[in-house]
Protein backbone atom coordinates (compact mmCIF):
# COMPACT_ATOMS: atom_id res chain seq x y z
CA UNK A 1 0.00 0.00 0.00
CA UNK A 2 1.42 3.74 -0.67
CA UNK A 3 0.11 5.93 1.78
CA UNK A 4 -1.59 8.96 0.08
CA UNK A 5 -1.60 12.83 1.18
CA UNK A 6 -5.03 12.15 2.86
CA UNK A 7 -4.17 9.44 4.52
CA UNK A 8 -1.22 11.77 6.25
CA UNK A 9 -3.10 14.32 6.46
CA UNK A 10 -5.75 12.48 8.47
CA UNK A 11 -3.38 11.51 10.65
CA UNK A 12 -1.39 14.82 11.25
CA UNK A 13 -4.65 15.92 11.91
CA UNK A 14 -5.10 13.38 14.41
CA UNK A 15 -2.39 13.85 16.22
CA UNK A 16 -1.62 17.27 15.83
CA UNK A 17 -4.34 20.59 16.60
CA UNK A 18 -0.91 23.13 17.08
CA UNK A 19 -1.13 25.71 13.99
CA UNK A 20 2.63 26.19 13.74
CA UNK A 21 3.42 22.35 14.14
CA UNK A 22 0.94 21.93 10.99
CA UNK A 23 2.72 24.93 9.18
CA UNK A 24 6.03 23.46 9.56
CA UNK A 25 4.65 19.97 8.33
CA UNK A 26 2.84 21.82 5.48
CA UNK A 27 6.36 23.89 4.74
CA UNK A 28 8.42 20.38 4.63
CA UNK A 29 6.32 18.70 2.22
CA UNK A 30 6.43 21.77 -0.21
CA UNK A 31 10.13 21.96 0.20
CA UNK A 32 10.28 17.93 -0.47
CA UNK A 33 8.38 17.89 -3.72
CA UNK A 34 9.97 20.48 -4.80
CA UNK A 35 13.33 18.70 -4.45
CA UNK A 36 11.17 15.31 -5.89
CA UNK A 37 10.65 17.53 -8.89
CA UNK A 38 14.00 18.99 -8.95
CA UNK A 39 15.39 15.17 -8.81
CA UNK A 40 13.18 13.71 -11.17
CA UNK A 41 11.62 11.17 -8.32
CA UNK A 42 8.63 10.19 -6.78
CA UNK A 43 6.96 14.05 -5.61
CA UNK A 44 4.03 12.12 -4.14
CA UNK A 45 5.94 9.46 -1.67
CA UNK A 46 8.20 12.68 -0.56
CA UNK A 47 5.32 14.48 -0.56
CA UNK A 48 3.69 12.39 1.69
CA UNK A 49 6.14 11.96 4.01
CA UNK A 50 7.45 15.62 4.68
CA UNK A 51 4.06 16.17 5.72
CA UNK A 52 3.86 12.89 8.14
CA UNK A 53 7.78 13.36 9.58
CA UNK A 54 6.70 15.07 12.97
CA UNK A 55 3.73 12.93 13.64
CA UNK A 56 4.14 12.32 17.09
CA UNK A 57 6.13 15.45 17.81
CA UNK A 58 2.58 17.33 19.75
CA UNK A 59 2.08 14.77 21.81
CA UNK A 60 4.75 12.73 22.42
CA UNK A 61 7.70 14.77 22.16
CA UNK A 62 9.82 13.40 24.59
CA UNK A 63 9.54 9.90 22.42
CA UNK A 64 9.55 11.59 19.20
CA UNK A 65 10.07 9.40 15.67
CA UNK A 66 9.84 6.20 17.85
CA UNK A 67 6.16 6.94 18.67
CA UNK A 68 5.58 7.81 14.92
CA UNK A 69 7.23 4.41 13.75
CA UNK A 70 4.74 2.99 15.92
CA UNK A 71 1.93 4.88 14.61
CA UNK A 72 2.65 4.05 11.17
CA UNK A 73 3.07 0.89 11.39
CA UNK A 74 -0.03 0.60 13.14
CA UNK A 75 -2.02 1.97 9.78
CA UNK A 76 0.46 -0.95 8.08
CA UNK A 77 2.76 2.00 6.19
CA UNK A 78 5.94 0.80 4.44
CA UNK A 79 8.85 0.29 5.86
CA UNK A 80 10.30 2.78 3.59
CA UNK A 81 8.26 5.20 4.69
CA UNK A 82 8.92 5.32 8.44
CA UNK A 83 12.85 4.53 8.07
CA UNK A 84 12.79 7.73 5.77
CA UNK A 85 10.64 9.39 9.02
CA UNK A 86 12.71 8.19 11.90
CA UNK A 87 16.22 9.25 9.79
CA UNK A 88 15.23 12.61 10.11
CA UNK A 89 16.14 12.11 13.79
CA UNK A 90 19.32 10.69 13.26
CA UNK A 91 21.92 11.65 15.76
CA UNK A 92 19.21 13.96 17.84
CA UNK A 93 16.35 11.30 18.89
CA UNK A 94 17.21 8.03 16.67
CA UNK A 95 20.48 5.96 15.87
CA UNK A 96 19.15 5.54 12.16
CA UNK A 97 21.29 7.44 9.99
CA UNK A 98 19.80 8.94 6.58
CA UNK A 99 21.12 7.12 3.72
CA UNK A 100 18.23 7.90 0.70
CA UNK A 101 18.34 11.09 -1.21
CA UNK A 102 14.78 11.82 0.17
CA UNK A 103 16.20 10.92 3.42
CA UNK A 104 19.15 13.01 3.82
CA UNK A 105 16.41 15.85 2.01
CA UNK A 106 14.19 15.42 5.05
CA UNK A 107 16.82 15.40 7.24
CA UNK A 108 18.99 18.49 5.74
CA UNK A 109 15.55 20.64 4.95
CA UNK A 110 13.34 20.26 8.59
CA UNK A 111 15.12 22.58 10.26
CA UNK A 112 15.68 24.90 7.50
CA UNK A 113 12.11 25.50 7.22
CA UNK A 114 12.07 26.55 10.52
CA UNK A 115 14.71 29.25 10.00
CA UNK A 116 13.56 30.35 6.83
CA UNK A 117 10.06 30.78 8.60
CA UNK A 118 11.24 32.56 10.83
CA UNK A 119 13.26 34.94 8.80
CA UNK A 120 10.28 35.64 6.70
CA UNK A 121 7.89 36.51 9.64
CA UNK A 122 10.64 39.51 10.62
CA UNK A 123 10.56 41.20 7.05
CA UNK A 124 7.79 44.03 6.72
CA UNK A 125 6.47 41.83 4.19
CA UNK A 126 5.97 38.62 6.65
CA UNK A 127 6.25 36.69 3.21
CA UNK A 128 8.54 34.47 1.75
CA UNK A 129 7.84 34.94 -1.56
CA UNK A 130 10.16 38.67 -1.74
CA UNK A 131 12.57 36.92 0.84
CA UNK A 132 16.53 35.90 -0.36
CA UNK A 133 18.70 33.37 0.80
CA UNK A 134 21.68 36.59 1.43
CA UNK A 135 18.76 37.42 4.33
CA UNK A 136 18.14 33.86 5.42
CA UNK A 137 21.88 33.96 5.57
CA UNK A 138 22.34 37.01 7.58
CA UNK A 139 20.01 35.57 10.36
CA UNK A 140 21.98 32.77 10.10
CA UNK A 141 24.95 34.24 11.57
CA UNK A 142 22.76 35.81 15.03
CA UNK A 143 22.50 32.25 17.14
CA UNK A 144 19.72 34.13 19.20
CA UNK A 145 17.85 34.88 16.16
CA UNK A 146 15.62 31.33 15.60
CA UNK A 147 18.05 30.05 18.81
CA UNK A 148 15.92 26.70 18.59
CA UNK A 149 17.31 25.45 14.78
CA UNK A 150 20.42 23.95 14.77
CA UNK A 151 22.40 25.39 12.82
CA UNK A 152 24.95 22.34 12.63
CA UNK A 153 21.90 19.94 11.64
CA UNK A 154 21.39 21.91 8.45
CA UNK A 155 24.86 21.86 7.74
CA UNK A 156 25.39 18.08 7.60
CA UNK A 157 22.66 17.52 5.85
CA UNK A 158 23.80 20.16 3.29
CA UNK A 159 27.21 18.21 3.33
CA UNK A 160 25.20 14.88 2.81
CA UNK A 161 23.84 15.94 -0.46
CA UNK A 162 26.73 17.59 -1.16
CA UNK A 163 25.01 20.65 -1.83
CA UNK A 164 26.12 24.28 -0.35
CA UNK A 165 24.50 26.08 2.13
CA UNK A 166 23.42 28.76 -0.19
CA UNK A 167 21.59 26.80 -2.66
CA UNK A 168 20.33 24.85 0.07
CA UNK A 169 18.69 27.31 1.33
CA UNK A 170 17.87 28.93 -2.16
CA UNK A 171 16.20 25.90 -3.04
CA UNK A 172 13.97 25.86 0.41
CA UNK A 173 13.06 29.11 0.08
CA UNK A 174 11.50 28.10 -3.36
CA UNK A 175 9.39 25.27 -2.02
CA UNK A 176 8.11 27.31 0.86
CA UNK A 177 7.35 29.84 -1.68
CA UNK A 178 5.01 27.25 -3.87
CA UNK A 179 2.91 26.94 -0.32
CA UNK A 180 3.38 30.34 1.23
CA UNK A 181 -0.39 31.04 1.56
CA UNK A 182 -1.28 27.65 3.40
CA UNK A 183 2.36 28.11 5.43
CA UNK A 184 0.94 31.12 6.63
CA UNK A 185 3.94 33.02 4.38
CA UNK A 186 2.22 34.74 2.43
CA UNK A 187 2.08 38.15 3.48
CA UNK A 188 1.46 41.30 2.56
CA UNK A 189 2.80 41.79 -0.94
Amino acid sequence: MKPSRQQAWKLLTEYNSNESLIRHALAVEGVMRYFARQRGEDEEKWGVIGLIHDLDYEQYPDRHCAKTAEILRRHHWPEDYIRAVVSHGWGICTDVKPETDLEKTLFAIDELTGLIAAAALVRPSRSVLDLKPKSVKKKWKDKRFAAGVNREIIDKGAAMLGMERTDLIAAAITGMREVAEAIGLKGEL
